[in-house]
């Protein structure tokens, strides 16, 4: 008889346990990754004769890595100011709120009007033109039939440009990753701490 309840308790304690893990792994989401696939600015292209278009031409990606949740985003803040520029001008452009299925990429243009830097000198001076472009949002996950609280996106790169005005990063001229300090797995800790919340109590009530 004891060895029996000792049985059924065990399974009791290892089904949580699964259950647990299970939880945790459903629920667990990671934050979306963003890059600048494009940033163009035809003031800078020393190959036109006139180079006088002071508008940014950007197009940023956003991945969902999530496999079975998807993201609502509200709108997504660009900020961007010349490194060049003494006064650090700041320009503003913000890309409509907007769902993204799971595992799942969205390309969007971003066209960014500048002011207050004179193109012209800049290109006299034949110096590696620098930008800043910094992103941020909240999103919140689906996950199944409801939503997740939001949680923040903020995130950055420097780019810099070549002698056509686009941005340079090398014979590839590969996306430029939008990098951030804080860590990309989000939730999971406390799902697995309810998870092993279950699994004391079920043992402080079966002693």
């Amino acid at each position: 008889m004891a060895e029996s309840v000792c049985q059924c308790c065990c399974g009791f304690i290892f089904t949580c346990g699964l259950s647990a893990l299970f939880l945790w792994l459903t629920l667990r989401v990671s934050k979306p990754s963003c890059s600048i696939r494009q940033f163009y600015l035809p003031a800078l292209n020393r190959s036109l004769d006139q180079p006088t278009n002071a508008t940014i031409f950007m197009n940023v990606k956003l991945s969902n890595d999530n496999k079975e949740k998807g993201i609502y985003y509200d709108p997504v803040n660009l900020t961007v100011f010349f490194y060049g520029d003494a006064n650090r001008t700041k320009w503003f452009q913000a890309i409509p709120k907007f769902y993204q299925g799971h595992q799942k990429k969205a390309k969007k243009d971003a066209n960014v009007t500048t002011s207050g830097v004179n193109w012209t000198v800049v290109v006299a001076k034949n110096e590696p033109s620098v930008f800043r472009v910094d992103l941020a949002t909240t999103v919140r996950f689906k996950i199944m039939v409801w939503k997740t609280k939001r949680y923040k996106v903020i995130v950055g790169a420097n780019v810099t440009l070549n002698d056509q005005g686009a941005k340079d990063t090398g014979k590839k001229n590969k996306d430029i990753k939008l990098k951030s300090g804080v860590g990309k797995n989000l939730g999971g800790c406390c799902f697995w701490q309810a998870g092993t919340s279950v699994v004391a109590l079920a043992l402080i009530l079966l002693d």
